[in-house]
């Protein structure tokens, strides 16, 4: 006889890309060894840009500063989880939240979310599972990306998982073993480019598609170290501030141009990468709020032609399918099963990641 364990959970996701806040309210079922999942309800509530740049700015704030904030930003997230709970009247088992990620240095054993999960418990009155990366670090992984463990277990009828948040992650087997990786900037970038035409973003690509590429531009994008690198590997603001925002802001073009260059760079390193993998007719899932961009998506697919087919999911799928898995990573955690995986991050062994904290 079969046996079937329910879950109900919130997930909250706060992406590099600054958009805003992705609240998931879930169900997981476990029939035998078999995952589903279905998204019940969902919200996304949008930073002001006052906000975004309080959160932009934190990898700056002092110590102390910073720290307050943490706790602040624990409140606040406690206080829109138990709206979006009054508001729809549910039940749940907990809430799993991600953060907001301020700093993610693993080469020195530094990974940092803000949005204290204790403050976060007591403001919504509901237990609450956390900070998922750091474990993963003091192992000497990465700490990311999280997402696969996702990946294996609810996707897996796709050969790759593709992400296209303020930084793409792919993720796929290989020889048995779940294999992901940051592979470049997608929003962090263009969004960057969008404030010099005092925009947010480009919505659907259209400005993109109205560039032309430069070709000097592209050439200093595609030499960037971090290309070459092996697996795993990771990416942070702190990178993306360091290597390519003077690229971009020490050049005299148009943002047309330089978004349109930034969508072929980025396209570049993913479809090089599908390719390095040389399956053949494989499915790619894209996810993520790049999956919107029709000129990127259009991009893309003209690279991996050949071998692939971009495969973009319904709309709820693309807004919050990270929140969906931390909500499910949540999950594994409270079950006490695996869900940081060393083929991964790079860690000594997988793991049982991410912090409990009852509301007081």
């Amino acid at each position: 006889m079969s046996k079937t364990q329910l879950y109900k959970v919130i997930g909250l996701m706060s992406g590099t890309s600054l958009d805003g806040l992705d609240i998931a309210y879930c169900h997981f079922e476990r029939k035998n060894d078999s995952w589903s999942f279905s998204i019940e309800k969902t919200e996304s509530i949008d930073y002001t840009s006052e906000f975004k740049e309080k959160l932009k700015n934190t990898v700056h704030l002092e110590a102390s500063k910073l720290l307050a904030f943490h706790n602040d930003y624990g409140n606040w997230l406690g206080e829109q989880v138990k709206k979006f709970i009054d508001r729809n009247q549910i039940n749940i088992d907990f809430i799993a939240s991600h953060g907001h990620t301020v700093f993610h240095q693993p080469e020195i054993g530094l990974t940092y979310q803000i949005g204290s999960g204790q403050h976060l418990a007591n403001a919504s009155g509901q237990k609450v599972i956390c900070d998922f990366r750091t474990n993963d670090v003091a192992l000497g992984g990465q700490g990311a990306p999280l997402v696969p463990i996702g990946d294996k277990l609810l996707f897996e009828e796709y050969d790759f998982c593709l992400n296209l948040g303020g930084i793409s992650n792919i993720s796929f087997e290989d020889e048995g073993k779940r294999i992901a990786y940051d592979i470049s900037p997608v929003n962090m970038l263009l969004n960057h480019i969008c404030k010099k035409i005092d925009l947010d973003y480009d919505q659907g690509g259209k400005i993109a598609a109205t560039g032309a590429i430069n070709n000097d531009i592209l050439e200093q994008l595609n030499s960037l170290p971090y290309y070459k690198l092996p697996y795993p590997k990771s990416l942070g603001y702190e990178w993306f501030e360091k290597n390519m925002i003077s690229i971009i802001d020490n050049s005299q073009d148009t943002a047309q141009n330089l978004l349109h260059t930034s969508v072929y760079h980025i396209a570049s390193q993913i479809g090089m990468d599908i390719k390095n993998t040389q399956k053949k007719n494989a499915k790619v899932l894209v996810t993520g709020g790049g999956a919107k961009n029709e000129f990127l998506i259009e991009t893309l697919q003209d690279k991996v032609k050949d071998m692939a087919q971009i495969i973009t999911p319904a709309v709820e799928i693309i807004d919050f399918k990270e929140a969906m898995i931390f909500a499910f990573m949540g999950v594994l955690r409270d079950i006490n099963e695996v869900n940081c995986l060393k083929s991964v991050t790079g860690a000594q062994r997988d793991s049982s990641s991410g912090v409990l904290y009852y509301p007081l």
